[in-house]
């Protein structure tokens, strides 16, 4: 039986995840689930697998999630301590899926104990991938990628060597304004940004891939993962999101995985590795399919592409700039105080400040050098936006 944890599990990675747990349940024993303000979610669940613990992220909270496993055998914990406890429970595999900054602390202590990490926040790779990849390494720990395109990598890289690789093309969908007019893009509504034409996600993630931040993210994702040159990445608009992502060898071919958008198959390939096991996924009928479209990105209608370059150009803490700034920058549009548009001008504005200080970005890369610039890019992002909404 193997012991496993999830760290977001009320989100919909988190519930993917529990959802091939739970066909197959006599396979685990569940240690931690963690949430968020889904409360009533997160006990139902943890009751459901007999988790050891339920820990939601918010500590008033608490007595909420103690009244919902009330006679139950699972242990109630609230607040960032709580989390970094139960990610430091022996477990075979931790899926860490915590949405943001936020989960690169659980992650990096999951590793540290020596476990199997499915990584599907792709933050932690931005923000810190050379602490997560040294700290995986020194304690003889395993991270295998969750999202759709960095497994498609993955699992197209097996038997192959990384050094006769020429490119990575990793796929995006466009989001819900990929074929919009550029003069509507400024005027776009919260709710209009919130609906994804392919894939069933959460509200951040999905605005997130209107704006190609999502992509961008990935791109640094795919550099600090794989450790290829910037230069050998490259982005495709794919509105059909059937492949997820090509591997281009030095010989010219070109290796490419299919499959519907459907993220447990990502998910179950890590689940399971090395083997593979029946998914419920559906089968792709690619006469049915007919065409396959792709185009490359517009770099005026995604400046967040372009911004991925230059940090990954930059190094040191940019990453972790760039992510900061892109997640207040995101609390801003969502609140209504800045438009689309205007996203991508802040997180420029507050890279722009912070890596003209060098004493700060080339700072050695330690969880408290970057949870602190961390903390300076938001608070940058918060004074570009009182700057601009006056």
């Amino acid at each position: 039986m193997r012991r496993v944890s999830i760290f977001g599990a009320t989100g919909s990675i988190g519930q993917n995840t529990i959802d091939l747990i739970r066909r197959d349940a006599a396979r685990y024993d569940v240690v931690a689930l963690s949430g968020g303000h889904n409360v009533a979610q997160l006990a139902r669940d943890a009751r459901e697998l007999r988790a050891e613990v339920a820990i939601t992220a918010y500590e008033a909270r608490l007595p909420e999630l103690r009244a919902a496993l009330a006679g139950s055998d699972v242990e109630a914990a609230a607040g960032t301590q709580a989390l970094l406890e139960a990610a430091s429970r022996p477990a075979d595999w931790i899926m860490s899926a915590i949405v943001g900054a936020a989960g690169l602390a659980p992650g990096l202590r999951a590793l540290e104990q020596g476990s199997t990490l499915a990584l599907a926040n792709k933050e932690s790779l931005v923000c810190a991938g050379r602490l997560l990849m040294q700290t995986a390494k020194a304690h003889g720990a395993r991270i295998l990628p969750v999202d759709s395109e960095h497994s498609a990598v993955f699992q197209a890289l097996v038997g192959e060597r990384i050094s006769e690789v020429e490119r990575i093309i990793i796929t995006a969908s466009g989001g819900a304004f990929r074929d919009w007019p550029m003069e509507r893009l400024q005027t776009a509504t919260l709710a209009e940004a919130s609906s994804h034409p392919n894939w069933d996600m959460g509200q951040r993630i999905t605005i997130d891939s209107a704006s190609m931040f999502n992509k961008a993210l990935e791109v640094i994702e795919t550099h600090e993962f794989f450790r290829v040159a910037p230069e050998q990445i490259e982005v495709l608009v794919h509105p059909q999101s059937l492949v997820h992502a090509l591997v281009g060898f030095r010989d010219g071919a070109l290796m490419s995985h299919l499959g519907a958008p459907d993220m447990r198959h990502a998910i179950g390939y890590a689940l399971h590795w090395p083997d593979r096991r029946h998914l419920p996924v559906a089968r792709l009928d690619l006469a049915t399919v007919g065409q396959l479209e792709f185009r490359a990105p517009d770099s005026a209608r995604y400046p967040a592409l372009r911004l991925a370059q230059e940090v990954m150009a930059r190094g040191g803490l940019s990453g972790a700039v760039f992510n900061a700034a892109k997640e207040r920058a995101l609390d801003h549009f969502i609140a209504g105080r800045i438009g689309f548009l205007d996203m991508a001008t802040i997180t420029e504005q507050v890279l722009a400040s912070l890596e003209a200080q060098p004493d700060l970005i080339d700072a050695a890369m330690t969880l408290e050098n970057v949870t602190r610039i961390d903390d300076l890019a938001r608070q940058a992002a918060d004074q570009a936006v009182l700057k601009k909404t006056g």
